[in-house]
């Protein structure tokens, strides 16, 4: 039963309460001002309706009006209570008074005013949420405005007033500038491109300005570009050809996007005269390739849109001869334009490097059937172009400048741009002498010889002051004396037109300079030849040899040699070995051969054959280690052919010392066989058995065979048994080389290229000793299993102790070893064949 109750208070004869109210309201009897006995009795009464509940937070505010936890909790609660209300119930406007009252304590709360605010916003009343608003940044301190602003800004945002929502952006950008990107995009979503124009542009100027979206100064400036360019009807207070001239100044690596957007501002403006002299000017101004491409791209989709408009046109109002004529004249201009492209482009690498030499020839090319662009093209060239810095060979371009009047038959004008020529000063002494060459060639493709010699003689004659060839600190035209491409033509030139002494005098001239090469040495010396000089021209190489090192004088000294004994043969015999010591003192090894092998020759046609076979030993020492086996082998020929086969044996030895293991051992092999073919069995045994010490059995089985035929042509079953063990023991000797083992269980194994770990990955240490003794006892089984067969009969030994009828007693003894020669071997007839023993089958 529920007891109500009535308070005898006569302030409040309208209260009432519950019996389960009485410890809550004893308790606020105590303590009506603590906010804590208030709450815990506002928890209490959340289940009742919602008359009482306001009563209760009434009662409490009217006790406690500064306590912003009982005005948050209860302003909540009556927004709560109308939420699901329509907006014109009246009970909206009792929440709407009841914050109002709040506020008369609570004005410095944001959260109450955000919350009043948003609470207005839901209610659909503009006007006095626009008040509220400004209501609440002026009761709140300055510190507090941002967190009103973003709901403010939204508000404005949701309705469809933009004069309203400008005039809250402006008071907002006073409190917080470094927002204009947000205030610029709403503009432009508003339509308001004007001052959305201005605010960019102080942006772009703001050199303090940070992006909020991360946007770098360029990009802004790029936006803003875009923005005034593609609304010239509606950006008015702006001057937009200085804005983005000012940025071609400020942003040089993206000319080809601005020019496009300033050309862009006078198309939609109409202004089409306009824009086709902005597109000129861009297309003769920018720096780089990618800039040249995007412009003229865009130019020329201008006036393909221009051309295509004016069709169109015409097609709907009918073809006049006006708009016939003004077709034409933007077609010729479209036609103009695509052949310019590549003269353009030229223009713009020649204004990336104006030194260019080879694009400068290319700029002629494109100029081809046009002589009055071609000169002034030339003209231009020779004017811009500094041999300092130059990117190719400038004298070219003078070059090719005379050979354009020289073409057209004006000799006197080429003549004159190769004079003037000769007065530039070349970075390099070459351009400067392939200038004179050139004036020698056109004077001699005209035939005029004599001014052509003229020339060169003056080209080559001393300066007032000498320089040094390499010296860069003197002009050119003080070191061309020396260039040895205008003596070579000089020298040429007198061959063919000039007198004996004239040329002796040019070629003694280079060599007194130290210009000539070993190829000018031999011109000469066989120019001298040519004129019956003999002796001159010997002393024409004698001065050349003087004048290089080895290997530059190789050739001189092999054409001089040559030329020597050709001459001579054996009649200054002392004179030429003298040519040849000299020729052969500090000969490197790698040219000795060819020296060697010529004086070898001079000694057998002229001289005696052991001081030939001197030459020749000489030789097998002289030359790179590569080359002596080729220089035995012609030791051992000549040899064989002037002294007999016999000599050969020593040279056989020491090529056997000399020589490496592979080739010494086709010495031996070659050694060998020559003593077969005299008889001498036992010499050519102890050969084979001196190279079988260098001879694998694995490696080397063509050997072994060699020397198995050998043994079973000439020797006996002896002589085989030798052979085997001495097999068997360098077979062991190079079982016991660790190195070698390991490398050829590697190539067995097929890893040619790695090392005995490689054969059990993982293993180390013991276990690689273990892999290679297991290597070797296969090895020795193998070796094990090519011995022959033992005879099966006992072999007895004779001890040195025995007595006279021991003796006599094995004496009777049948020897199963014993050849029988039989009856008919005291003919001679044949070989019996017990000879051969178990070798050859019957």
């Amino acid at each position: 039963m529920v007891v109500m109750a009535r308070l005898s208070r006569p302030e409040r004869p309208d209260l009432v309460f519950e019996e389960e109210d009485l410890p809550y309201e004893e308790e606020i009897m105590r303590n009506q001002f603590s906010v804590k006995c208030w709450l815990r009795y506002i928890e209490f009464k959340q289940g009742a309706p919602k008359p009482r509940l306001n009563q209760l937070y009434e009662r409490a505010l009217k006790l406690l009006p500064c306590s912003y936890k009982l005005w948050y909790r209860y302003l909540k609660a009556r927004r709560a209570q109308v939420k699901h209300r329509c907006v014109t119930d009246p009970a909206y406007e009792d929440v709407n008074n009841c914050h109002e009252r709040a506020f008369v304590f609570m004005h410095k709360m944001p959260r109450l005013w955000l919350d009043y605010c948003q609470f207005l916003m839901d209610q659909g009343r503009v006007t006095h949420t626009r008040r509220t608003f400004d209501r609440a940044l002026r009761a709140l301190p300055i510190t507090q405005h941002s967190r009103i602003w973003p709901l403010y800004l939204r508000f404005l945002r949701s309705h469809p007033l933009p004069e309203t929502a400008v005039r809250g952006y402006r008071r907002f950008l006073k409190l917080s500038p470094e927002s204009a990107e947000e205030y610029i995009e709403y503009l432009k979503s508003s339509d308001r491109l004007d001052e959305a124009a201005q605010r960019l542009a102080t942006v772009v100027n703001d050199e303090r300005f940070v992006s909020k979206a991360g946007k770098s100064n360029y990009q802004l400036w790029h936006e803003l570009c875009d923005l005034i360019s593609q609304n010239p009807d509606k950006v008015q207070s702006l001057n937009v050809d200085a804005i983005i001239r000012g940025g071609l100044t400020r942003f040089t690596d993206q000319l080809g996007k601005l020019w496009c957007s300033l050309a862009d501002y006078y198309i939609r403006s109409g202004h089409f005269e306009k824009a086709r002299d902005v597109y000129e000017e861009a297309i003769r101004t920018v720096m780089t390739v990618r800039d040249f491409t995007q412009v003229f791209d865009s130019y020329a989709q201008f006036e393909e849109s221009m051309i295509a408009a004016k069709m169109e046109t015409a097609s709907e109002l009918g073809r006049e001869e006006e708009d016939d004529v003004d077709l034409e004249l933007r077609l010729a201009r479209f036609e103009q334009l695509i052949s310019r492209r590549p003269l353009l482009l030229n223009s713009v690498l020649l204004r990336q490097n104006p030194h260019h030499v080879h694009e400068w020839h290319k700029r002629v090319a494109l100029h081809q059937g046009r002589p009055r662009e071609i000169i002034n093209t030339y003209t231009e060239a020779v004017q811009t172009v500094d041999p300092f810095k130059a990117t190719g060979k400038p004298h070219t371009l003078w070059v090719a400048f005379a050979k354009f009047y020289e073409d057209n038959g004006q000799l006197d004008d080429a003549r004159v741009i190769l004079e003037k020529a000769t007065k530039v000063n070349f970075k390099q002494v070459d351009d400067l002498a392939s200038v004179w060459c050139q004036c020698g060639e056109l004077e001699l493709r005209h035939e005029n010889y004599d001014e052509a010699l003229r020339l060169l003689r003056k080209a080559t004659a001393l300066p007032a002051r000498r320089a040094e060839y390499f010296d860069g600190s003197e002009p050119v035209q003080n070191r061309v004396y020396k260039s040895l491409k205008v003596w070579s033509m000089l020298a040429d030139l007198e061959e063919s037109l000039g007198t004996f002494q004239s040329t002796k005098a040019v070629y003694d001239r280079i060599l007194d300079l130290r210009i000539a090469t070993p190829q000018i040495v031999i011109n000469y010396a066989m120019f001298l030849e040519e004129h019956k000089y003999f002796e001159e021209s010997f002393k024409a190489y004698e001065r050349g040899i003087s004048l290089f090192k080895w290997p530059n004088v190789s050739d001189i000294w092999s054409t001089y040699l040559t030329k020597f004994i050709a001459r001579y043969g054996g009649r200054k015999l002392e004179r030429a070995r003298d040519l040849f010591e000299q020729a052969l003192d500090g000969c490197p090894p790698k040219y000795a051969k060819t020296l060697y092998l010529l004086y070898a020759q001079l000694e057998e046609e002229w001289g005696l054959a052991r001081h030939a076979m001197a030459v020749y030993e000489r030789a097998t020492r002289a030359v790179e280690p590569a080359q002596q086996y080729d220089m035995f082998n012609i030791y051992i020929k000549r040899a064989a052919e002037i002294y007999g086969v016999t000599h050969t044996r020593g040279i056989y030895q020491k090529a056997i010392e000399v020589l490496s293991d592979e080739h010494a051992r086709e010495m031996c092999l070659r050694f060998a066989d020559m003593e077969c073919k005299l008889g001498e069995i036992d010499r050519a045994r102890a050969i084979y058995s001196f190279c079988s010490q260098i001879c694998d059995p694995r490696t080397t089985g063509a050997f072994w065979q060699t020397w198995k035929d050998f043994e079973v042509r000439h020797g006996n079953e002896d002589t085989i048994k030798e052979m085997l063990r001495i097999r068997r023991s360098v077979q062991a000797t190079y079982n016991t080389q660790v190195n070698f083992m390991a490398s050829q269980m590697l190539k067995v194994s097929g890893s040619a290229t790695g090392t005995v770990s490689d054969l059990a990955p993982g293993q180390s240490g013991m276990d690689d000793m273990k892999l290679l003794e297991q290597r070797a006892e296969q090895l020795a089984a193998e070796a094990e299993r090519d011995q022959p067969l033992r005879a099966q009969s006992k072999i007895l030994f004779v001890r040195s102790d025995a007595s006279r009828e021991e003796l006599a007693e094995l004496a009777q003894q049948v020897n199963p070893e014993e050849i029988q020669l039989g009856p008919g071997w005291a003919s001679g007839d044949s070989v019996p064949a017990a000879v051969f023993g178990s070798l050859k089958e019957d």
